[in-house]
């Protein structure tokens, strides 16, 4: 359940000035927010990054959703602009008419500047149906990838297949959504409870176990981070079995050069090949010489971000 601002009544007069209802930048939660508005009968209007000039906060595609009572959520900038926005959304809602808006950059509001120095195309749709949305939204619970296609000229989105990528596609822009990253630390220590303990406050999905149990190949997707902080290269292999003959994004193990030396060398004699073991970030962690629990535990979480943004190569982690 969403701790947020109660949906209010749809004769609840419109708010003079918007106000934010809550912080989030979270994909689902934003969908959910307009969603759950239109579920009460209340208008609602999705805004999406469309263009980017130069620097911004935000990556393409990120999004906001601004309720008729003039409550909103999710951000487009660093907070720069969302306010402003949130007005031209409730414009939008008064005259049914989709828009875009041009911030920093080559925009005509000279008294709104980007603290990146960029300028942004922001699109703002008023929503019809939720259905395009609550389609994304079951896929994600079910762990899936989903898809929205906006086309400007009809005014309509829609639900599709998942692209790999947001941006436009000719006269339409799509926007991928991905499940909330997946983590699976292993280990009964104190570097595994500060591991866990870190990706909480992050927002991802975490579960711990002390081994391996059989249902726990299932949740390693690819949308998944393996962590094994076991101390123990036997209790690991069982873990390491389901981990490579599965799709997570990312595999971990701790250890040093010559312990990790061990580990290959008994994954190769039960049957594993070179190109699987290299999947294995080990010793484990973006910078070296981590040796507490609390910095091992960011060192961690550094590289499993910077994987699942794409920012490390699994040829440049090993």
């Amino acid at each position: 359940m969403l701790s947020h601002t109660p949906l209010l009544s749809p004769t609840h007069p419109a708010r003079l000035n918007p106000e934010r209802a809550f912080l989030t930048d979270d994909d689902a939660t934003v969908l959910r927010f307009a969603a759950e508005a239109l579920a009460a009968s209340m208008a609602a209007v999705l805004v999406t990054l469309v263009e980017i000039r130069g620097g911004a906060a935000r990556p393409l595609g990120a999004q906001m959703a601004v309720r008729e009572d003039g409550f909103y959520c999710g951000f487009v900038s660093g907070g720069c602009v969302e306010a402003a926005v949130a007005y031209e959304a409730m414009e939008v809602m008064a005259t049914g008419q989709d828009r875009e808006v041009v911030y920093g950059d080559g925009s005509p509001y000279f008294d709104i500047v980007l603290t990146c120095g960029g300028g942004i195309t922001l699109s703002l749709h008023k929503l019809e149906t939720a259905q395009p949305l609550l389609a994304v939204l079951n896929n994600l619970e079910r762990r899936k990838p989903g898809g929205l296609r906006y086309t400007p000229r009809s005014q309509t989105l829609q639900s599709i297949s998942p692209t790999r990528s947001t941006g436009w596609n000719q006269a339409t822009f799509e926007i991928y959504y991905r499940p909330c990253p997946r983590v699976l630390v292993y280990g009964r220590s104190v570097e595994a409870q500060a591991t866990a303990t870190i990706a909480q406050a992050a927002g991802y999905d975490v579960h711990m176990s002390d081994g391996f149990q059989p249902r726990a190949g299932a949740l390693m997707d690819a949308d998944t981070a393996v962590v094994l902080l076991c101390h123990d290269l036997h209790r690991e292999l069982p873990v390491l079995h389901a981990a490579l003959a599965a799709n997570p994004f990312y595999i971990g193990a701790l250890g040093s050069q010559r312990t990790h030396g061990k580990r290959m060398l008994r994954l190769r004699e039960l049957g594993w090949r070179s190109a699987d073991i290299a999947r294995i970030k080990a010793p484990i962690g973006l910078f070296p010489k981590a040796r507490d629990a609390h910095s091992l535990a960011l060192s961690i979480l550094a590289e499993v971000a910077a994987v699942r943004l794409g920012g490390i190569s699994d040829e440049a982690a090993t």
